[in-house]
């Protein structure tokens, strides 16, 4: 927590160094109190700050992460209170400050004393009514007033867990059965042709045929991309931001592995988690490093049929799977990337043939990444039109749709499909 809090980092990242658990039931709970103390975030700082007389030094950030995460177990967790103030406590013990115990043990049993005036603040701050930045807040309501209210909800929610099945390998139906029998419940998911939806969450490992290929993790939201790409055996095809593979590998598995596919992306280590994903799902593309904004190389001299460009974004979309993008992204963050994503389209444009189509996504919920980004990439290009999407699915927009974050349904993504002139 301290790590994200202070010093920036993802979660993802830093969850990814627990080396010492090896326990699965530690490793999840250590999620689960990381993941829960970011959903709630603004909650446990104010009622931290009422708690503690005065606020802590800089120096100390680290056992303020800590009162955090205890705090989060009072409040949002079934762990018996008792349980929960004693770990707490013996976790202060570990980190050198000979009175951080009893500081923790008097302010946490204080909360448990003062539950209810605590948790009922007259008129909360925005930021601890709703558990977002107030930037991100007044964003959302501009953009969406009709439905702000309904993905907050949904962002400070858990995601489902949508499974994408390798048509190469099985179908929809028959792994539906796998799952059956292995005691897992499914249903087909909503406006997928591949998507089965689990019942409850499960490790990958508890997936049968998983290691065989069989299946995929993947939110609904993001298996439109293939769809809406529709490559056929035969095209080129680039995939432009393409690691760690899951949209690569989808577009190959609707074609039967037959296009031939570039996956490019400028970040070697999640190429080479992409290179394992489809080694896994028995698929094979031509992996790429390169950058997006300066294209170059072979990659650069070949004409594609087909350009899904999956753009770096403010993955306000995806809140509800990763906590931290709501406190470590900043409103001044969205100007750069609406940059980068326009550097993006003028540079992959040249690329596409005659007559071809690049796909545009991003998993951000604002305009200025997404709709306004298309306007105006047409207003600096006569040869580019956007194709209507007729689907059932999201919120049709002037140009393209977009997928707003709902209990058991997709992630928020926007999708613009455009055609080159001939």
């Amino acid at each position: 927590m301290h790590a994200v809090r202070d010093r920036g980092r993802s979660l993802d990242e830093v969850l990814a160094e627990l080396d010492d658990l090896d326990d699965q039931r530690d490793r999840s709970l250590v999620r689960e109190l990381c993941y829960g103390v970011l959903r709630t975030l603004p909650r446990q700082e104010a009622l931290a700050g009422v708690l503690l007389h005065r606020p802590l030094k800089r120096a100390d950030r680290d056992l303020e992460a800590l009162i955090l995460v205890g705090l989060y177990q009072l409040t949002d967790t079934r762990i018996p209170a008792h349980a929960a103030v004693a770990a707490t406590v013996d976790a202060a013990r570990t980190m050198g400050k000979t009175w951080a115990p009893a500081l923790v043990n008097a302010l946490l049993r204080r909360f448990q004393r003062e539950r209810g005036r605590l948790l009922n603040p007259p008129g909360p701050a925005p930021e601890v009514r709703w558990l977002f930045p107030r930037w991100l807040l007044e964003r959302l309501r501009t953009a969406w007033p009709q439905h702000w209210r309904e993905i907050i909800a949904a962002s400070n929610g858990r995601g489902p867990m949508t499974l994408r099945v390798n048509r190469t390998k099985t179908t929809r139906a028959r792994y539906a059965q796998r799952l059956a029998g292995a005691g897992l419940t499914a249903r087909p998911t909503q406006d997928t042709a591949d998507g089965l939806t689990l019942e409850r969450p499960v490790a990958t490992t508890d997936l049968p045929g998983f290691a065989d290929g069989l299946v995929s993790v993947q939110d609904a939201g993001a298996q439109l991309a293939a769809e809406l790409l529709n490559a056929q055996p035969g095209e080129r095809v680039l995939d432009a931001c393409a690691a760690p593979g899951g949209k690569s590998a989808h577009i190959l598995e609707r074609a039967g592995g037959n296009p031939d596919l570039t996956a490019l992306d400028i970040d070697p280590a999640r190429l080479d988690q992409a290179r394992l994903n489809l080694r896994r799902l028995s698929l094979s593309a031509r992996i790429v490093q390169g950058d997006a904004t300066a294209p170059n190389g072979a990659w650069a001299r070949t004409r594609y049929h087909r350009i899904l460009l999956d753009a770096p974004c403010s993955a306000t979309g995806v809140i509800r799977r990763h906590p931290d993008i709501k406190w470590l992204r900043r409103d001044s963050d969205i100007s750069a990337l609406g940059d980068l994503q326009a550097r993006m389209l003028d540079a992959l444009w040249p690329l596409l043939v005659p007559g071809g189509t690049l796909l545009y996504a991003t998993c951000s919920l604002l305009p200025a990444e997404n709709e306004g980004q298309i306007q105006a990439f047409l207003g600096r290009r006569d040869d580019a039109r956007t194709r209507s999407l007729e689907a059932v699915w999201g919120v049709a927009q002037p140009c393209g749709r977009q997928t707003l974050p709902r209990e058991g349904g997709p992630d928020g993504f926007y999708y613009a499909l455009l055609e080159k002139s001939g």
